[in-house]
């Protein structure tokens, strides 16, 4: 049955919106069987522009192999649980306004254990999860079946995924996907990249030939440097900056929105205190991964009704949340690189055609020439380019096992499929087997130890040892790097967010810390 874009087009009358021609031009590219990437200025669509082929792929043909038309067809993976809620707002809602039988989920590690046991069983049409999500899901047993009618992936903020590990999860669980679905087509969404051509490659694989939109839609951003009186007296290196932390309160308007984006969440902390101190009166919050999901729900809400102005924030919130009433962004040291700068500034005047309003204030003298060199590579529109990781053992060698804990996997299959990723294209046969006989036999060193015997083969097939290794694998699931995690509750048993094992153990009782904005003691 031929696809008509007539149910999305009558959803962008109703808004009153026109598609703008790379919305357009994407879609036709979706229908026309194609993969590819997109690549336009934050804030001007890039999220329907991904979905609504798909989406008119779904009406036009439901039952494309699955009873009545259900099961996963489309997986939106995002590189931030906090994006979650706002991309199933935003597909959520043409779906409820035209009454379209579809159903949106997602599935993150704030997703609650009942949700997920149900989603095991009975996936919805669109779900929306991370890396770590999806490869929890492939190493549940029945991969074949949740999978088997997925017909589109979109990878949101591919440009901060695909230089990292977790880039190369994200591309060893596609692999296996197309391994599944060999008609999978995959969108790439960025609004910051240097290299498109071998970003769109590493996000649809080596064996498709992608396809790169852009736009001529242009995003004004205007950076102002909030300077100390003498740089004879400013620090050299390291510094939170807060000794212009009264330079920044007179720069600031108590009633203009602004999200203040710092680096760690200990400066967020500290920068609360200062600004909490210096403006009593203006409705501030604090706002970074640890706090409890609760809050930092409550404190997004109140971003977006304007009852907020002023948000002080680490990484948490510079990608893909949409904050209309934002009107300006602060920056506390230096964004590390403009691709992230941008980003951030793309919060405020979250719309197309809209122009960002940075305040950089520096930490110390060698800021104040890196911010010279965003200026400079501002005007010269030169953004650094990203480049997926080369033959990362370890991600592989989770991966393995993780398929194992699924439905197992056959080596010369699971090889062949891995040599279609970008990062593992020049695996060899030699390391490949090496691979396998350390997570077989332990290799060389570890052969003795049963518990380094993960995997055993059965009927042509490589699977877990025992159910053990499944459940253990599970927990240890991705590749972000961290401490142990302690939760922090009041005494009683409300709980605040979490902090690092480490820090708890420093503490004595009767300790003063600040968390989540608040003045805490240390009970036990």
């Amino acid at each position: 049955m031929a696809t008509s874009l007539s149910p999305i087009l009558a959803w962008f009358n109703h808004q009153k919106w026109q598609p703008l021609p790379f919305q357009q031009q994407t879609w036709d590219a979706y229908l026309a069987g194609h993969s590819g990437l997109i690549q336009v200025p934050t804030g001007s669509g890039k999220t329907y522009a991904a979905i609504m082929g798909p989406m008119a792929d779904m009406l036009a043909n439901p039952g494309h192999g699955a009873k009545s038309g259900h099961g996963l067809k489309l997986l939106y993976i995002t590189p931030l649980r906090a994006l979650s809620r706002d991309i199933e707002k935003s597909i959520q809602k043409p779906i409820t306004d035209m009454d379209w039988p579809v159903r949106v989920e997602s599935r993150t590690g704030d997703t609650k254990a009942a949700q997920k046991a149900r989603q095991k069983k009975s996936l919805p049409e669109i779900l929306i999860t991370t890396p770590e999500s999806l490869s929890v899901l492939l190493s549940y047993k029945g991969a074949k079946q949740r999978f088997g009618n997925l017909r589109t992936v979109i990878l949101d903020e591919w440009h901060e995924l695909m230089s990292s590990k977790r880039g190369t999860q994200t591309e060893l669980c596609l692999a296996q996907l197309r391994l599944i679905q060999p008609e999978l087509k995959t969108w790439a969404i960025s609004a910051t990249l240097g290299n498109l051509e071998e970003a769109a490659q590493a996000a649809v694989g080596l064996g498709t030939k992608p396809v790169i939109i852009q736009s001529d839609i242009k995003r004004d951003t205007k950076i102002q440097s909030i300077l100390p009186e003498s740089v004879d007296s400013f620090p050299w290196a390291g510094h939170l900056g807060l000794h212009l932390f009264q330079e920044l309160v007179d720069s600031l308007d108590a009633e203009k929105s602004t999200l203040i984006f710092t680096n760690t969440r200990s400066q967020s902390e500290r920068w609360f205190q200062a600004l909490s101190f210096a403006e009593p009166d203006c409705p501030m919050a604090l706002h970074h991964g640890s706090i409890n999901m609760a809050e930092r729900q409550a404190i997004e809400a109140g971003i977006k009704n304007g009852d907020l102005k002023w948000v002080i924030c680490t990484s948490s919130l510079d990608l893909g949340v949409d904050f209309h009433p934002v009107e300006r962004i602060v920056q506390i040291g230096s964004a590390k690189n403009l691709a992230r700068l941008l980003q951030r500034a793309g919060r405020s005047a979250h719309q197309p055609g809209g122009t960002s309003e940075v305040f950089f204030l520096p930490t110390n003298a060698l800021e104040l020439l890196e911010i010279a060199a965003f200026r400079q590579g501002l005007a010269e529109g030169d953004i650094e380019s990203r480049h997926a990781l080369r033959l990362p053992y370890d991600v592989l060698t989770q991966h393995l096992v993780t398929l194992a804990c699924g439905d197992g996997f056959k080596p010369e299959a699971t090889l062949a499929s891995i040599r279609q990723t970008v990062a593992f294209q020049d695996i060899s046969d030699a390391a490949f087997e090496w691979m396998l006989n350390f997570l077989e036999k332990g290799g060389r060193c570890l052969n003795a130890y049963p518990r380094y015997q993960k995997l055993v083969l059965d009927g042509g097939y490589y699977k877990v040892s025992t159910a053990q290794i499944s459940r253990m694998h599970r927990l240890s699931i991705g590749t972000i790097t961290g401490n142990q995690q302690v939760q922090v509750v009041y005494t009683n048993r409300r709980k605040l967010g979490t902090v690092d094992e480490g820090f708890v153990s420093r503490l004595k009782k009767g300790d003063v810390f600040f968390f989540s904005g608040r003045q805490l003691e240390f009970f036990r």
